[in-house]
């Protein structure tokens, strides 16, 4: 019942809106039609006004807020929602696709493909499609399709989840094969700590100084990083410091994040990491400014729950593994658990992510199409 000719005609044509983070408004519109077109009542949230108050780099764009659509079901079953993020990373302008003769899509080279997560959203769309042609039995269906997904969530940490009928979630935003889902992610923390120390001349008199950069090294040297156990790792990212060569540095900047499966291990690493700071400082007779923002929450959700064994009976249905696994990476779902909903994230035709080479290809539009309209279509 899946057109796949229509499904990846959709895709392409998708992939010319130029849909960076928080320059989403194009695709909005568009998508607002299409869900007007398919039944839904639409309505957009006032994220993006609000996201553009807070953050100086949403800069002149147009502010998009996280696009919502209810349909009404014709069946007692329980609604669904089914999600999947509008936005792109950079360098996401002027994006084309190309496709070759055995099915595989890819940008021209210079841009992302978008696959992430457009590959998520013709799913969606065709699956629905698809039901209401055919008159198919379906309770309730929802459709989120959140802003700035790729800046932590930063729009669906702005949904009222109270206004979502839903208590099962299927987000489709992950890479690997058809038929795998990730049941568990990280709370994520990013810091930013800059040392403060004091000038004097390199040469004539660096007793005098305080050296910012031989703090933050020193401090740096004390930490362990990357993997620190079996579901939680460290890393410092960035640093910068110094005026020039002659100066004993007063400043240094040092940037990095915690992951962890475990929100309370990615709060002791925190503790630890700040605390190896703040006694190398002291020793030096430096000081510190320290800001540290938790971007998303750990989650787990247990195969024993009805969202997951649903979603391995339609994978039986559909000849697919139906397998689980966790994931390092976040997304929307992490607020979406946060807000009351027992969601998973599934994998949806999107390959080599947030780079030139990403690609998707016609068999895996159609499987990830044929997964959304099974879990609709699930028990009715």
């Amino acid at each position: 019942m899946i057109q796949r000719s229509r499904l990846v005609s959709q895709f392409k044509k998708m992939v010319e809106f130029d849909s960076e983070t928080y320059q989403e408004r194009e695709i909005a519109d568009y998508l607002t039609g299409e869900l007007k077109q398919l039944g839904f009542e639409v309505r957009e949230d006032d994220a993006g006004h609000r996201l553009k108050e807070k953050l100086p780099e949403y800069g002149t764009a147009a502010p998009t807020g996280n696009l919502y659509g209810y349909l009404k079901g014709t069946t007692g079953s329980a609604p669904i929602l089914l999600s999947a993020h509008m936005d792109t990373v950079k360098p996401g302008k002027g994006k084309r696709a190309v496709q070759d003769a055995k099915g595989k899509i890819t940008s021209e080279g210079d841009t992302v493909l978008g696959a992430d997560d457009l590959s998520g959203i013709v799913a969606i769309l065709e699956a629905v499609r698809v039901v209401k042609e055919n008159n198919l039995p379906h309770g309730d269906i929802e459709v989120l399709f959140p802003v700035a997904e790729e800046n932590y969530g930063k729009g669906s940490q702005l949904i009222d989840y109270s206004k979502i009928r839903s208590k099962q979630a299927y987000v489709f935003d992950l890479s690997g094969e058809i038929g795998l889902a990730a049941t568990s992610a990280p709370t994520l923390l990013s810091f930013e700590i800059k040392v403060k120390g004091k000038n004097a001349h390199a040469g004539f008199c660096p007793q005098l100084g305080i050296n910012a950069i031989e703090i933050a090294a020193h401090a740096i040297s004390q930490l362990k990083q990357g993997w620190v156990d079996d579901e939680t790792t460290v890393n410092i990212g960035k640093i910068s410091g110094g005026k020039q060569t002659n100066i004993v540095s007063d400043e240094c900047v040092v940037s990095g994040e915690i992951r962890s499966l475990k929100d309370h291990k990615a709060l002791s690493e925190w503790n630890r990491l700040k605390e190896i700071f703040e006694g190398n400082a002291a020793g030096y007779g430096g000081s510190l400014e320290i800001t540290v923002e938790k971007q998303i929450e750990a989650y787990e959700i247990s195969d024993s729950e009805e969202v997951v064994e649903r979603f391995k009976r339609v994978c039986r249905s559909l000849g697919l593994k139906g397998s689980t696994q966790y994931t390092l990476g976040g997304s929307d779902n992490n607020h979406f658990v946060k807000g009351g909903i027992r969601g998973i994230v599934v994998s949806c035709g999107m390959n080599e992510v947030h780079t030139p080479n990403e690609f998707t290809t016609e068999d895996e539009l159609e499987k990830s199409a044929l997964l959304a309209l099974g879990l609709i279509t699930e028990g009715n």
